[in-house]
């Protein structure tokens, strides 16, 4: 049955059987609906299906009911700055071609159209505001596009309750002078010397004292033409913010791939990939980069996927970008694109003309319940769980880590239907689980031990599962670990530098190589959760050409060499024995002198 057809039954089409001590929870007779509770959030009501309580409790399916309303309300954050920006950036749809105009018309509609209120409060201008700078150093602004100066802008944007944002580069020229990024194609001259490159104390005093904004994009074109180094050319503009002494400037760095683990001490988010289009294949490929980034989130500093395509559905694509790939999404792949940001804890910038933005989309984009795996102070990203093929089961903690409450995503990027096996222990819970489908707003029912669930193509399903008990984590990949000189700037076998492969054989179909060879090129597990305390086997999988060592550390303890004989291309095992305490513990990998053996995976498990 259609979601619209089921809530019909549920909210009109029979009289309440029984109310609950809440008033907002009414039980109803739904034969023909499959979900347990559905949420009505346009009335604020939660109605509970009695043809689907099989035997359960009611007065605990009731408040379970209640605290699923309760969950529509994201709790404030603790500082704002902690959690992925929301908001819009005029990149996508319009390229260079901006205006005034067309930034306060954006402003006002964000405003009044619900977005603002569901948390996108950023309006970023990216290029094309510049007319270079002046013989007297100071940034000039395009004086067709914006004639009154940027002033009015910003000024226009605050008065609406939200936040502004501009855009420079870390050289001299910015893309839109290189590259081009108008209708016409062509390149804008504008851009030619309004980079920030010679002038970072000037632009960051114009930008963020006398202007004000709140954000700043820095991209990397003109960076690259002038061959500058990265993380010296990053560490500098920084500073030169640093240096107005504004302490809640949030600033993006945009290198177009993972540029390293430097990357999080001076910013709040880094490009991880290049440019989105909207297309699937587009989509897909970003996804497919990020799925094993997860190490690198912290609450206040996130990967950034690039700005959201969503609202450019197939058929109606309005956008400046059409010849290079924007074809458009269907509306199963603009779910998949916006929930997996959403999962990954990406930055959430809207890239559509947010002025004539689908219906769909809005409700796709305002789901609370979507929003609150991305808005929370926990700040994680979601880690591969599970794969088969390009099938992938996400996962990550919900309210608290290690808590009872977590988000799943089932993700299926293949061209074929999926049908996942759902593992409660692959999940790391146990007992009885209940499970509450974000897109549907609806608590589908509970499981033990597994579920079968099936996933169109190009499709994903997002759940948040409650648990009556979290087991102790058994699994770790390799893949998703912690690599202190992982970086994708740079060629990384010519570089030495650590990076996750893919192996057949692999657990997961994944393997960590080039580990070691210097003492910073390590492996690293962070969260290592162990409830009670005793002697535990760490059993390593990995691969190795010839016979090879890694040395073992817990805390920072003294390392224990482990020699790992050569396993002729296949996966091979190596173990030890160790007490751990209750807690939580940090597992680091590392050889300075010589190269490690390729990593697999950890098992973990108590000894008998």
């Amino acid at each position: 049955m259609k979601k619209t057809t089921c809530l019909m039954f549920f909210a009109a089409a029979f009289a309440a059987v029984a109310n609950s001590a809440d008033s907002r929870v009414e039980f109803r007779e739904c034969p023909k609906c499959d979900k347990r509770i559905r949420i009505d959030l346009a009335v604020g009501k939660a109605y509970v299906n009695l043809s689907r309580l099989e035997g359960a409790d009611r007065d605990e399916v009731a408040a379970r009911a209640a605290r699923l309303l309760d969950m529509a309300k994201i709790p404030p954050a603790r500082d704002p700055k902690l959690r992925p920006l929301m908001g819009w950036s005029s990149w996508n749809t319009f390229g260079v071609d901006i205006s005034e105009t067309i930034i306060l018309e954006t402003a006002r509609a964000l405003a009044s159209n619900g977005l603002k209120d569901a948390g996108y409060t950023y309006v970023n201008i990216d290029d094309g505001f510049f007319w270079g700078h002046g013989e007297d150093g100071i940034l000039r602004f395009h004086p067709e596009r914006f004639p009154n100066g940027m002033k009015p802008t910003v000024d226009g944007i605050h008065a609406l309750g939200l936040k502004a944002g501009i855009y420079s580069d870390a050289g001299a020229d910015t893309c839109g002078s290189i590259w081009g990024g108008s209708g016409s194609g062509g390149k804008d001259k504008g851009g030619v010397g309004g980079g920030l490159y010679g002038h970072d104390a000037a632009d960051c005093k114009l930008h963020f004292n006398d202007l004000g904004f709140d954000f700043i994009k820095v991209d990397y074109c003109g960076g690259g033409k002038l061959k500058l180094d990265e993380k010296a050319r990053y560490t500098e503009i920084a500073k030169a913010i640093q240096a107005t002494g504004r302490t809640d400037v949030r600033l993006n760095l945009c290198r177009w791939a993972f540029p390293g683990t430097w990357a999080a001490d001076i910013a709040e988010s880094w490009r991880t990939t290049g440019d989105i289009r909207a297309n699937w294949n587009s989509v897909k490929k970003i996804i497919g980069e990020n799925l094993y980034l997860s190490a690198y989130a912290r609450p206040g500093h996130y990967n950034d996927m690039d700005m959201l395509e969503v609202g450019q559905l197939k058929g109606a694509v309005k956008s400046i970008f059409g010849k290079h790939g924007d074809t458009g999404l269907t509306p199963d792949e603009e779910i998949t694109h916006f929930g997996i940001w959403c999962m990954l804890s990406s930055p959430l910038l809207i890239g559509c003309d947010v002025r004539t933005i689908p219906a769909s989309t809005k409700a796709l984009i305002t789901n609370p319940y979507l929003l609150a795996m991305n808005q929370n102070d926990l700040g994680l990203q979601g880690y591969v769980a599970a794969r088969e093929g390009d099938a992938y089961i996400l996962v990550k903690d919900a309210d608290q880590k290690f808590g009872l409450s977590r988000y799943v995503a089932l993700y299926n990027g293949s061209d074929e239907e999926h049908e996942f096996t759902v593992r409660a222990d692959v999940l790391d819970v146990a007992g009885e689980v209940d499970a509450f489908d974000l897109l549907e707003m609806a608590d589908v029912g509970r499981f033990e031990n597994q579920v079968f669930v099936k996933v169109a193509p190009h499709a994903t399903k997002f759940y948040r599962i409650d648990a009556k008990r979290r087991l102790q984590r058994s699994i770790y990949e390799a893949e998703s670990a912690f690599l202190t000189d992982y970086q994708e700037l740079r060629d990384a076998v010519k570089a030495g530098t650590a990076f996750p492969d893919s192996m057949k054989e692999a657990s997961g179909g994944m393997y960590v190589r080039y580990i070691g060879n210097r003492a910073s090129n390590d492996l690293i597990w962070k969260d290592v959760k162990i409830d009670e305390a005793g002697e535990f086997v760490l059993a390593f999988d990995y691969a190795s050409p010839e016979d090879r060592a890694f040395d073992l550390s817990i805390n920072g303890s003294t390392a224990k060499r482990i020699a790992t004989p050569g396993t002729g291309g296949k996966i091979g095992t190596v173990q030890v024995t160790v007490p751990l305490a209750a807690g939580v513990h940090t597992i680091r990998l590392s050889n300075a002198t010589a190269w490690m053996p390729d990593l697999d995976r950890l098992v973990l498990r108590a000894r008998p």
